[in-house]
């Protein structure tokens, strides 16, 4: 405020240093500004990391549980048991399925008592942890492109109307912007749940409706082929 004044004032360091006029004071000012701004967005961000890297680790008073216990110490997930990797997911994309699950518009016995626990902040917290972290340093194998898997991954099948997948989710699968995550990496088991969900009308169906749209189409070996190429495609999956 001491800075605005000034500036509105033309005081300050205006005919100082040789003249200078009254303009850079003003712009100076802008400037202080903008960075303090910076700062207490900065210092807000870091704050609700640190929320959500407690949550994660040690659950929260209300009963939630460690995210760590299902989702591993850094966000990798857990293949064997199905639990998807939330390290380098988009903190809007993890918000959302938590606001979805907490809702019931996303169906899961373990996910749904968890989320409905969680208040706003620190559901934006976990969400923003999640995101800082990097994806797995996975290794850089690329399964065979003629597998059926591969072929409606890359390709889709026009004649039942399945377009591509990497045509939403990106090259590889590394998946875009907020609404489409990454399928490259995750638990085979996870994406078909994910799949059979929407076929079950048991997840809402993204923007469009295209996954409930899709899952529907396709058979149960398609879930098995696609999901199953999916996770074992980790060429640039990291983060």
């Amino acid at each position: 405020m001491i800075c605005i004044r000034r500036c509105r004032s033309g005081s300050g360091l205006s005919g100082r240093a040789g003249g200078v006029s009254g303009e850079r004071p003003a712009a100076a000012c802008g400037i202080l500004a903008v960075a303090a701004i910076v700062s207490v967005l900065a210092t807000g961000s870091a704050r609700a990391e640190d929320t959500g890297a407690a949550i994660a680790a040690n659950g929260a008073p209300a009963g939630v549980p460690a995210c760590a216990s299902c989702h591993g110490a850094q966000g990798e997930g857990n293949a064997a048991a199905g639990f998807p990797r939330l390290a380098g997911l988009s903190a809007p994309y993890i918000q959302a399925q938590l606001t979805a699950f907490a809702s019931g518009r996303r169906d899961n016995p373990v996910m749904m008592p968890v989320a409905k626990m969680l208040n706003a902040d620190q559901a934006g917290a976990v969400a923003a942890y999640y995101a800082h972290l990097p994806g797995p340093a996975l290794p850089k194998a690329i399964p065979a492109a003629t597998s059926p898997g591969a072929i409606l991954a890359l390709d889709g099948r026009w004649s039942d109307g399945i377009p591509a997948c990497v045509a939403c989710h990106g090259p590889d699968g590394i998946g875009v912007g907020t609404a489409f995550p990454p399928l490259a990496g995750q638990p085979a088991g996870y994406l078909k749940a994910q799949l059979e969900a929407w076929q079950q009308d048991k997840r809402p169906p993204g923007p469009l409706g295209l996954m409930g749209a899709v899952a529907k189409r396709l058979t149960a070996a398609d879930v098995a082929d696609v999901t199953h190429w999916f996770a074992t495609l980790t060429g640039g999956a990291g983060k």
